[in-house]
């Protein structure tokens, strides 16, 4: 058998996330069947995390095992034209050791969720970002995200249906930057629960519109309570970035 490690990019829109879903299209589903098709194997892919329905990724990491050795390139330029028309693109595909995995070997998750902040609607960018009309104070966002850098207990902002059996989790990075009419929340952490990244973006959008004040965030998370959480921010604006793996990898 020899490990494949790829680099995938998808836009999440006509599926129901990264896994595969007995009740609707996936971007796992898709890539195994474009290998079955290549390979005749029966094949399962593996991945640095898991996206909800409608939720993009620019660079997710997986990886598969294959009895045939094929060529890495042509591997990727296979895989491309089996999966067309589906919006998904291998960017990369690389042979790994037998003892690298796309999700046990990752030490960190990057995500980035986009808000498009203006009066005018969507265009170009629509199930591309989450569109608000009402001015946000991306100062105050940041100010405010603060408080959820660091180990904590993320109850609050953790779904109903999360499958953690901790929700403790350390935060690396929370920062919110505006270019123009984009806000950007870079959220960076070994790893996160089902949900965190939407709820703690839909709290931080009632702090940039002036509903909550800044410490209501510290607040709500001391709290440990899902009751507590403001809002919870929708899909099509949350991306993948990157998965990081220790540097003896080489990947």
């Amino acid at each position: 058998m020899t490990r494949y490690a790829l680099t995938i990019e998808f836009d999440g829109t006509p599926f129901h996330g990264l896994q595969r879903q007995k009740h609707g299209p996936s971007v796992q589903q898709s890539i195994e069947d474009a290998l079955h098709r290549i390979t005749g194997e029966d094949i399962t892919l593996h991945s640095a995390g898991r996206t909800d329905a409608g939720v993009h990724a620019l660079a997710m990491r997986s990886h598969v095992d294959l009895e045939k050795d094929i060529d890495p390139f042509r591997l990727s330029e296979a895989i491309n034209a089996h999966l067309r028309p589906h919006p998904i693109a291998i960017l990369d595909c690389q042979i790994v050791p037998d003892d690298w995995h796309a999700r046990f070997s990752c030490v960190e998750r990057r995500y980035v969720y986009r808000i498009c902040n203006r009066r005018a609607p969507l265009t170009f960018a629509k199930n591309q970002v989450w569109h608000v009309a009402q001015p946000l104070d991306a100062e105050a966002m940041h100010r405010a995200a603060q408080s959820l850098v660091g180990l904590h207990d993320f109850t609050t902002f953790r779904s109903a249906h999360c499958q953690s059996n901790d929700p403790v989790k350390t935060l690396d990075r929370l920062d919110v930057e505006r270019e123009g009419d984009e806000l950007r929340i870079y959220a960076h952490a070994r790893s996160f629960l089902h949900h965190q990244v939407r709820s703690m973006v839909g709290c931080l959008k009632l702090v940039g519109q002036g509903t909550w004040d800044e410490a209501q965030i510290g607040r709500a998370l001391a709290a440990k309570d899902r009751q507590e959480l403001g809002l919870n921010a929708p899909p099509h604006g949350l991306y993948f970035v990157e998965a990081i793996y220790p540097e003896e990898h080489g990947i």
